[in-house]
């Protein structure tokens, strides 16, 4: 798997000159984005977790990207206007730590090109295309070994080349190894070779140690050195790379359900990966990555850990009330919703000691009498739900879990439909034990859940009794601890999913995700109120996240007819949990033009029954 990737960009750009003279290449814009961050999105797309930017002419702009993307590192090369690309990269070295791809700042180019490479089975490989006749080429001599191309020599004058049909692209997979020996070639060529550029030193590496061309013959891409690149790749180059890419999007639907949620591409296509053996060192790594990264969105490393099953929150609540609870143990569990009787449930199936603290639906906890209840000493363990996603009500944990610690109770929290959506410090909170789902607010595909547990209170659990085997907590830790692995046999497929849907949270951060949620939500609460429908909760006390609404008071209007309307438009809607209710999601990665778009179908209903 390659998770890193580093991006040349140090070069002035001389040859187009005044557009480069106050930035680097790279911010020469396609549709109002940055060639660079074209790089960066397609990089984050195909699942790098660290990209590193050599910089040098105007560098203050790349540093300033890294506000935007946060997997962003720049290294600035000092020397650059005496140096060559080589001297960058060999500035880069220090930061990289594994087999990476490596990018030009100023090219523009299909996002095929970088899957190619990622799955090609070698771990050195140049991307060549066919003729360009772009004015610029530079042309690859190879030889073949065991019916494969293998780098020999390159040169931009054609009589030094026999192989004038293979051109590089400016896209390359190294690995250590050979990152080391170009590095080596560098020092002991630098006084010698001026401005001595990467390509050179793979030519030379490549006589002892074979570094591939993988060619595309009719690969979309181009290299913007002057004036005439520029022109030639806005008006005919860029379209066609848009119009290649656009041909491999998958049919877009809206989720405005609670989950599933709408996914990106990025996260479906993060699906389609090499056939593995869970069982391998590298999905290990790939499965405590996760953990990790889970973990460290809402808590600290060092106090918290995350616990990876197979199933849905739901499974994720059963491993918590299963296995939390000692046998002289008494839960407390909050009931407000659906999923609050849910916990209580499964406890009750478990056949544990179990109080129901039962609440409204629609209306806040009453906290006086929920401490009432912890004062009386009787009760070891809180269950409750975050978000209670019958109503879309939000429990206020920021209260009622420090003041269950206050009595020494053992916080249990279902927090499938919160984490990832709102921003949460588990330790602030006075969260022990909090379940989630791989299908909410994280907008990954259905089937990992997880809990994130206090490693202090995941101990004790160890010398209680098991109830159950496939759902034990302690055991599931215990053996991933020592091995880097699942007891059984995991999803291996959505975790990769999952992983590629982390790096896409840490990208956009909870923050910025609750505050699009909001937006989407503002929207859909503006309509509702101009429409005249009445929502279940109090906006004060909502999650923003979800929003129940009542049916209208109109004989003609059903639900089935409404919910054929808008999926017939590509949105689907979920049915109420509460009678004459139907429910609202704004969670998943939608955006607010798309909600925009759902209240115009839902208007459009509404006027055709009037």
């Amino acid at each position: 798997m390659i998770k890193e990737a580093v991006i040349l960009a140090a070069g002035i750009g001389n040859r187009l000159k005044e557009k480069t003279k106050n930035m680097p290449k790279g911010f020469l814009e396609f549709d109002g984005i940055p060639i660079v961050e074209w790089s960066i999105q397609k990089l984050l797309g195909i699942g790098i977790e660290k990209i590193i930017i050599g910089t040098g002419h105007c560098h203050s702009m790349y540093d300033n990207l890294i506000k935007k993307y946060p997997l962003i590192k720049t290294v600035y090369n000092g020397a650059y206007k005496e140096t060559g690309s080589m001297e960058t990269l060999c500035v880069c070295a220090k930061e990289i730590t594994s087999d990476f791809l490596l990018l030009e700042s100023d090219l523009i180019y299909d996002n095929i090109g970088l899957s190619v490479l990622v799955n090609d089975v070698h771990r050195d490989v140049v991307l060549a295309s066919g003729e360009t006749n772009s004015g610029d080429e530079v042309y690859l001599q190879t030889y073949f070994s065991d019916k494969e191309r293998v780098l020999q020599d390159l040169s931009k004058d054609k009589t030094k080349i026999s192989c004038k049909h293979e051109e590089l692209v400016g896209i390359t997979k190294l690995s250590q190894k050979v990152l080391s020996l170009v590095c080596n070639y560098e020092k002991e060529n630098k006084n010698t070779i001026f401005k001595l550029d990467y390509e050179q030193a793979m030519v030379f590496v490549s006589k002892s140690i074979p570094i591939y061309v993988h060619k595309i013959e009719n690969y979309l891409w181009g290299e913007i050195d002057d004036i005439c690149h520029l022109e030639m790749a806005k008006t005919f180059i860029f379209p066609k790379i848009i119009e290649s890419e656009n041909t491999r999007k998958i049919r877009r639907e809206i989720l405005l359900n609670p989950g599933p949620a709408t996914t990106t591409d990025a996260i479906k296509y993060a699906q389609v990966c090499p056939d593995i053996c869970p069982r391998e060192k590298e999905f290990g790594e790939v499965m405590k990555w996760i953990c990790n990264e889970l973990t460290s969105l809402v808590a600290s490393t060092g106090e918290y850990t995350t616990v990876l099953f197979g199933g849905s929150g739901t499974a994720a609540d059963e491993v918590m009330i299963s296995s939390c609870i000692p046998k002289n143990g008494h839960i407390l569990i909050v009931d407000n919703g659906s999923y609050g009787a849910r916990l209580a449930k499964i406890a009750s199936i478990y056949k544990l000691n179990l109080t129901i603290f039962k609440s409204s639906t629609c209306d806040p906890i009453d906290i006086n009498e929920l401490e009432r209840k912890f004062k009386t000493n009787e009760y070891t363990h809180l269950g409750i739900v975050y978000h209670e996603t019958t109503t879309g009500l939000l429990n206020p944990l920021n209260i009622i879990c420090p003041l269950a610690k206050k009595y020494n109770i053992v916080t249990i929290v279902d927090a499938v439909s919160a984490y990832a959506g709102i921003p949460m410090d588990l330790e602030k909170l006075g969260i022990d034990f909090m379940a989630s789902a791989s299908n909410k607010n994280i907008q990954s595909i259905a089937g990992v859940c997880f809990i994130i547990c206090r490693k202090v209170e995941l101990e004790k659990t160890k010398v209680f009794s098991m109830r159950n085997y496939y759902l034990n907590l302690y055991d599931q830790y215990n053996y991933f601890e020592k091995n880097s692995q699942t007891r059984f046999t995991p999803p291996v497929q959505i975790l990769y999913a999952l992983r590629q849907a982390i790096l896409e949270t840490k990208t956009e951060t909870i923050e910025k995700r609750y505050q699009r949620y909001i937006e989407c939500w503002k929207i859909l609460v503006n309509a509702l109120k101009k429409l005249n429908l009445k929502m279940v909760v109090k906006e004060e006390n909502q999650s923003h996240l979800i929003t129940a609404i009542y049916n209208p008071n109109n004989p003609k209007f059903s639900f089935e007819i409404l919910y054929d309307f808008a999926h017939e438009r590509s949105f689907t809607i979920y049915p109420g949990k509460i009678d004459n209710t139907f429910r609202i999601a704004n969670i998943g990665d939608i955006k607010p033009r798309e909600m925009e778009r759902f209240v115009e179908i839902l208007e459009k209903y509404l006027n055709s029954i009037k």
